[in-house]
């Protein structure tokens, strides 16, 4: 079974206090500059999961925005470097023939304003770096994919902000350290958080 939604938010609700996942309308198509504005902002409940869940009619009302996906659904955050000329540019880095890549474990995984993000005491010398980036969400896994059927895997993408400690990063080749603090969650409004299946 596939998901129903197309604009998809994890949230508490003010209803119960407790975690949903919800579909939002076009009605705020910035969830979270809604939210800081202080905007009531509702959502129909979802049943099920992020992979599989279905609408229902049940509207609920949007207490707190958190991270679209918790922890536990997922198992790894996948990530390219330098792949942007002015960033490369701007770090003094040659464009790289081969992608860059790098992993952030599943602990950076943050929630959107106003969740704060955990600098660790190493990386507090003024030289921690943020970048809103474009995340993709695979919802399924596979191998050996042909380009053409590159976005069957894909069940939706988001808005996210990569945290990284610049000072540590440029020390050794690995990124993973210098990059594992925070990410995702968006720090300023406007930046979402939200999945959508209307890809093209």
């Amino acid at each position: 079974m596939s998901p129903n939604w197309t604009r998809l938010i994890r949230f508490i609700a003010e209803e119960d206090g407790q975690t949903h996942l919800g579909e939002v309308d076009s009605s705020h198509p910035d969830i979270g500059l809604a939210i800081f504005e202080g905007q009531t902002v509702s959502a129909r409940a979802i049943t099920g999961s992020v992979f599989d869940g279905i609408v229902s009619s049940r509207t609920l009302t949007v207490q707190r925005l958190l991270s679209p996906l918790s922890p536990e659904h997922v198992p790894i955050i996948r990530c390219m470097g330098l792949n942007y000329r002015d960033h490369a540019a701007e770090a003094k880095l040659p464009i790289p023939d081969v992608p860059v890549l790098f992993i952030k474990p599943r602990t950076a995984l943050n929630g959107p304003f106003p969740a704060k993000i955990n600098v660790p005491a190493l990386a507090q010398d003024g030289t921690s770096d943020y970048e809103a980036e474009l995340s993709f969400v695979m919802g399924k896994s596979g191998r050996d994919i042909p380009e053409a059927e590159a976005m069957d895997h894909v069940l939706g993408f988001t808005a996210s902000n990569d945290v990284s400690a610049r000072a540590q990063q440029f020390k050794n080749s690995q990124w993973c350290f210098s990059k594992g603090g925070g990410l995702m969650g968006s720090h300023r409004p406007g930046m979402g958080p939200m999945l959508t299946l209307t890809l093209y």
